[in-house]
């Protein structure tokens, strides 16, 4: 009670805060006719000027009014808009590391141009995040013309740029990319040879955009790239035929988690059935031997019977499509992992390419976490506030808008089922049709949208669609879609980054309808009159109410619907928004209070008859909320886990990252070697043991197999009073003195190169290794919790043993390695690099955004991006050359050998022969 009283007396906190930011906004504006008074030349000349003091050591608050009056005076020179108080207010919060929450139309765009400027001048680097390839280009290349004209240099980062052309990009004073671009390029980063092949800079400033679209809902699935293995296309087709065979009573579905299980008697079925094909190892279907064929089984049967067409995915030019769940864009060139792509390739009756392995991973969370100031914009993100909080330290502002909101907020209309709702909406959206307002329609999936489109063919509607089909017009429809008449059907509006303007868009309608126009008279002409068509058909569309947007359900998450309710009432504009819903929606039969709806729907509503309620709005927000806080805990649990590996992630790469900058890595080979050496010496002569006790033969075999030649360990061993210590000091001096020798009879500058590459590769090659043991433990780790044991603490447990023996294996590996390997060069030059360009030109490797539970793929814009070839070449045998799939660049040297197709590829890469070397026999 107090608190209301004293938020009526004094305002909400966020109210206190933006009131206390108009001190800051009234001394930029009171620079404006001072900035308004300066030619061209003299405004431009303030970014050198700015860079001199802060040179001189003032900091980016010190400069803040000046550097935001400065972008305000150029934006109306350069665009002809200025910047409002509010968008000001925004600007400040962007800069002072926090989540600027604006509603739709108030021109968040324009905002973060005053954040930007001002942390661009000290040459750091400023990234700029968005959620589609469209948004960066065109950001890029509309804010670049202020950024440019005021001295600054703009990048941006798209699928398929040369990797020189992403370095100078990234070198430039801002940059403009998707998050999924920026999280690749780090990944791939740290599987390169050397600084120079990289293309970031050290982390310093970034802005996302649709800040919770990226932070939020991406941030379930974690970046993932991943390799080839082996083919099992024969499994896939095989256990799809199975699957197909069950009833719905063999197994039990869950909506909820999107998990699926046998029951008894469908497992006997099933056991049966692969009994007589041949393909299980015992008659037990989950004894240990037929681990492999159960887990394809369990991703078998999401795909047939939990995954949908049109919904999760769609079959284009004989592939199949992700769709991505908040956009309802395709994801060319992701994959869904752990098998479940290529049993819904299975499903379909398309063609199955390989599974992949996990060769890099890192998530949203622990990537956005690494930047050392971190900022956001988005319409919706007051819901999450907490979460941003507890995962990325970000206050949420919510900023004032500049005119009064006008839109109306009906209460939503429910229905007994799905025919009697899109009913009702086609001929609600007739009626207003024919008075001429526009309509906005939101649907959750594709499937419904060309539902409701039959409906409006019946009714006699001409209506645009807007989904994954046909994406790339989706710009161009949503700028008309407040046009007199309008009915646009759209999948998501989240993040499309187009504002719906009354009457039409006037740079739209120019550029589709004078793209073939020449300059000129006629052309200002034709400008002129399309001008004044929008502005003369806006007052109609105002007269008509504005626009009226209806969604035909309620999503999962408060935040979406909030952002398809805010495209109406842009800056004052009227506007009108309606929920339709039934008890057949996904939200209400999954998460809803189903008998109380059930009794109360069927009993008291006829056939077409709708009712509105406060009452079950608030049970459906219920319900949203429910969703939400279940999503909240998947999150965290992604981030739970991934830090366990972000930790080794961050030694791994600082460890790579010190062998690429230094000049030699003499010093860690001989610790290695010597760290191996006792290591094997104390394996086999246990503390406290009695010489007799020793293993002695082992060793003596271990020896010679990584040191390259025997030990006389039992001439050592006739001496009185040997202890372990003095083996391993005889076995590094006999070791050390063999490397001299070798490194005597070689080119130093030659062998230091041999070393790090060495070492690089066998590093990438065991974490490599070391990232699908870890994908494995983290599928079966939830059953410890049968035996009363908590999950993570048990996986970090494990993991943390794992990596302790990778270490051991990178150290042996190496010394064996070095020690064994006899060089031969054809050149007298060091052995060079390969060149750049080979490392984008290998279809093997794949980028994915993946779920780690489910094998979901959540990635927002599909990149398609071709990665580096694996760079696990060893140096091997005689011959250092550089390896990987498919064979190297050079000509197989094993090709007249008889090497078994399955055995393991001489030329060191780990792959199979037929995999590497042997692709081509």
């Amino acid at each position: 009670m107090f608190g209301s009283i004293a938020k009526s007396m004094f305002g909400s906190s966020n109210e206190r805060y933006v009131k206390s930011m108009g001190k800051i906004v009234a001394r930029i504006n009171s620079l404006e006719e001072h900035f308004e008074a300066m030619d061209d030349a003299e405004l431009q000349n303030q970014t050198v000027l700015f860079r001199e003091r802060i040179e001189a050591g003032e900091s980016l608050d010190d400069l803040l009014p000046e550097a935001f009056a400065v972008v305000r005076e150029a934006s109306k020179r350069v665009f002809g808009m200025r910047h409002f108080d509010v968008q000001m207010i925004g600007g400040i919060a962007l800069h002072r590391g926090e989540i600027a929450e604006m509603r739709t139309g108030e021109g968040k765009t324009l905002v973060a141009t005053l954040a930007t400027y001002l942390n661009a001048l000290p040459g750091l680097g400023v990234h700029v995040v968005t959620v589609n390839d469209y948004l960066a280009r065109r950001d890029a290349d509309w804010m670049g013309q202020l950024y440019r004209w005021l001295g600054l240099t703009v990048g941006v980062i798209v699928p398929n740029m040369h990797e020189y052309d992403r370095r100078a990009s990234y070198a430039c004073d801002i940059t403009y990319s998707t998050n999924n671009e920026l999280g690749f390029d780090y990944l791939r980063d740290n599987m390169k040879q050397s600084r120079e092949q990289q293309v970031h800079r050290p982390f310093n400033y970034a802005i996302v955009d649709e800040v919770d679209s990226i932070l939020i809902d991406e941030a379930r699935t974690p970046l993932i790239i991943s390799g080839p293995t082996e083919d099992k296309s024969d499994l896939y087709v095989t256990l799809d035929g199975v699957v197909k065979r069950l009833n719905e009573e063999d197994f039990d579905k869950d909506e909820k988690t999107k998990s699926i299980t046998l029951t008894e008697d469908g497992t006997e079925k099933v056991e049966q059935i692969l009994i007589a094909d041949g393909l299980l190892e015992t008659d037990n279907l989950y004894d240990y031997e037929n681990t492999q064929v159960v887990h394809h089984l369990d991703q078998a049967l999401k795909a047939v019977h939990m995954f949908k067409l049109d919904t999760d995915y769609i079959v284009k030019d004989d592939k199949v499509v992700i769709i991505d769940e908040f956009t309802g864009r395709m994801m060319d060139g992701r994959r869904w992992s752990n098998g479940l792509h290529q049993a819904v390739e299975a499903k379909e009756g398309v063609k199955i390419e390989p599974e992949n392995q996990t060769m890099a991973s890192i998530t949203f969370q622990n990537y956005f976490r690494m930047y050392p100031k971190l900022s956001g914009m988005t319409g919706t993100a007051a819901t999450e506030a907490s979460e941003f909080f507890d995962i990325y330290k970000l206050n949420v502002v919510e900023i004032p808008t500049n005119l009064p909101v006008k839109r109306v907020d009906e209460e939503d209309q429910f229905f007994k089922n799905t025919h009697d709702k899109f009913r009702a909406i086609a001929r609600s959206i007739r009626e207003q049709n024919e008075t001429g307002q526009p309509v906005l329609v939101g649907t959750v999936s594709i499937e419904k949208s060309e539902l409701l489109s039959r409906f409006l063919e019946e009714e006699g509607v001409k209506h645009a669609v807007l989904n994954a089909r046909m994406h790339e017009m989706e710009a161009h429809i949503v700028a008309q879609a407040g046009r007199m008449g309008a009915v646009t059907i759209a999948t998501n509006m989240a993040g499309r980054g187009t504002d719906i303007q009354l009457g039409g868009n006037v740079e739209f309608r120019i550029g589709d309808e004078l793209a073939d126009l020449p300059d000129g008279p006629e052309r200002d002409a034709a400008m002129a009159r399309i001008k004044a068509e929008v502005a003369a058909e806006r007052e109609q569309v105002l007269a008509a109410g504005g626009l009226f947007v209806l969604g035909t359900e309620r999503h999962e998450s408060r935040r979406i619907d909030n952002q398809l309710r805010g495209r109406s009432g842009r800056q004052g504009d009227p506007g009108l928004s309606r929920f339709y819903l039934c008890l057949e929606d996904d939200l209400l039969r999954i998460f809803g209070p189903d008998t109380l709806f059930s009794k109360m729907m069927n009993s008291n509503l006829e056939d077409g008859e709708a009712i509105g309620s406060k009452w079950l709005s608030k049970a459906i927000e219920t319900a949203q909320k429910k969703v939400e806080a279940r999503n909240y805990d998947i999150r965290k649990q992604v981030v739970e886990y991934d830090n366990v590996m972000n930790d080794q992630r961050k030694v791994i790469y600082e460890q790579r990252g010190d062998i690429m900058d230094s000049d030699t890595v003499d010093d860690v080979v001989v610790d290695m070697r010597n760290d191996t050496v006792n290591s094997l010496v104390g394996i086999a002569c246990p503390p406290g043991s009695y010489p007799e006790q020793w293993d002695v033969e082992g060793l003596k075999e271990k020896i010679e197999e990584i040191l390259g030649e025997p030990a006389p360990i039992d001439e050592w061993m006739q001496e009185d009073g040997i202890e372990p210590e003095d083996l391993e000091q005889r076995l590094a001096a006999m070791a050390d003195a063999k490397m001299d020798a070798k490194f005597g009879e070689t080119d130093p500058s030659i062998w230091r190169q041999v070393e790090k590459s060495v070492l690089l590769d066998r590093l990438d090659y065991h974490w490599k290794e070391h990232l699908a043991t870890l994908d494995a433990l983290r599928q079966v780790v939830f059953l410890r919790a049968y035996a009363q044991k908590t999950p993570i603490n048990e996986y970090k447990q494990e993991a943390f043993g794992l990596f302790e023996r990778m270490l051991e294996q990178i150290r042996e590996d190496v010394t064996r390695i070095l020690m064994t390997s006899q060089l031969r060069m054809q050149q007298p030059e060091p052995a060079a690099l390969p060149e750049l360009p080979d490392f984008l030109t290998n279809p093997n490797l794949m980028t994915g955004h993946i779920d780690p539970f489910t094998g979901e793929d959540n990635s927002n814009d599909g990149d398609g991006s071709a990665l580096r070839p694996a760079l696990f070449g060893a140096l091997a045998g005689s011959t250092f050359a550089q390896a990987g799939p498919g064979g190297a660049e050079s000509e197989n040297p094993w090709k007249d050998m008889d090497i078994s197709r399955n055995a393991t590829c001489p030329c060191g890469s780990g792959n199979k022969y037929k995999h590497c070397h042997g692709a081509a026999a």
